[in-house]
């Protein structure tokens, strides 16, 4: 089988360097975005530039809040069902080597489990890590290496479209691994697009583990993105001082409030950034100035939250059926095993 190459060192591959989007692109893609973004009406900024290295920090400081049930909730059920999960990842036949490639790897915590448990039955296979930051990779490749140092690893810094286009190009059986309810943050146009890049590379035998937060009581799933402490508040508000120290942008962050609702209705959560008074915002690499009413909303993130029958229809129309599907005694949370139909 073919290896990918990775962009920061492997635990015990040795794979020459892979060169993703460079650090020119992606910053021209940021300067597209915000010029876009800020633009429109209403206003929206993207939650995936929440998470440069300091916002991939604070989001594990969230995942450790006593509000915020999903990483706990997902590993918890990772870990009673980790034996069934592997056997459902892994290929018919035992010893047939297969890439493990996920999606958001960040610190690669609830991860860990099926790894270990792969590792110890026995199963042939390469782990191949991906995440917009380059400091998380790092961190986990590094943590790895510690922890299970006979695992293959080819770490990948990467935004999804390039790990997909990179899995598509590779032959050989894959399992790919979408965890924590991420795919919720897509809209529902958007997300059907997004199941149907990832189904479109498969064979009849890869699969695709993705994690969906399910719908509950309304109040716990807000206070989930609203805690008591600030932290998710840091998390979302760190977006404006990364434009100011990569586009010279001036945003009087003291000037900036987070903001999250719930509706039932729709199943999103939805957040905003919003400037308690008026103000003029210049970005210096787009010599371009935005204005900002008080209180007007700056759209950036929607999370939104499942049911059984709404997974089996998404599933449906990307062309994939559910082969597993886990959940907690709660019911707060599924990881699901896809298959292609």
């Amino acid at each position: 089988m073919s290896s990918l190459s990775a962009s920061v060192p492997s635990a015990t591959a040795s794979a020459p360097a892979f060169s993703p989007s460079s650090q020119t692109e992606e910053l021209e893609k940021l300067k597209q975005h915000v010029a876009t973004g800020l633009s429109r009406t209403p206003k929206t900024l993207s939650s995936t530039y929440f998470y440069d290295d300091e916002g991939s920090r604070l989001f594990q400081q969230i995942m450790a809040l006593p509000e915020y049930y999903p990483t706990r909730t997902e590993f918890g059920l990772l870990t009673r069902h980790q034996a069934a999960l592997s056997t459902a990842l892994r290929p018919t036949a035992a010893q047939e080597p297969f890439y493990l490639l996920e999606l958001g790897a960040g610190d690669g915590l609830k991860t860990k489990i099926l790894l270990r448990h792969l590792l110890d039955t026995g199963a042939a296979f390469t782990y191949v890590p991906v995440d917009i930051s380059a400091a998380a990779v790092e961190g986990l490749a590094a943590s790895l290496q510690q922890e299970l140092p006979e695992l293959r690893v080819e770490p990948l810094v990467a935004d999804y479209g390039t790990a997909l286009r990179l899995m598509a190009s590779r032959s050989g059986r894959k399992a790919v691994l979408f965890l924590g309810s991420t795919i919720g943050n897509f809209l529902p146009a958007e997300r059907q697009a997004f199941l149907r890049e990832l189904a479109a590379p498969l064979s009849a035998d890869d699969r695709l583990l993705i994690g969906f937060d399910l719908q509950k009581d309304p109040r716990l799933i807000r206070a989930a993105y609203d805690d008591a402490q600030g932290v998710t508040a840091a998390f979302n508000l760190n977006l404006l001082t990364r434009l100011n120290r990569e586009l010279g942008a001036d945003f009087e962050r003291a000037a900036w409030q987070h903001y999250t609702d719930y509706d039932p209705l729709s199943g999103a959560v939805r957040s905003f950034l919003m400037p308690t008074k008026a103000q003029h915002v210049h970005v210096a690499a787009l010599n371009q100035t935005f204005s900002f009413a008080a209180w007007e909303p700056v759209h950036t993130e929607n999370s939104y939250k499942f049911t059984r029958p709404l997974i089996d229809s998404l599933a449906a129309d990307a062309g994939l059926t559910v082969a597993e599907f886990f959940t907690d005694e709660r019911d707060y949370f599924a990881d699901v095993v896809l298959r292609p139909a």
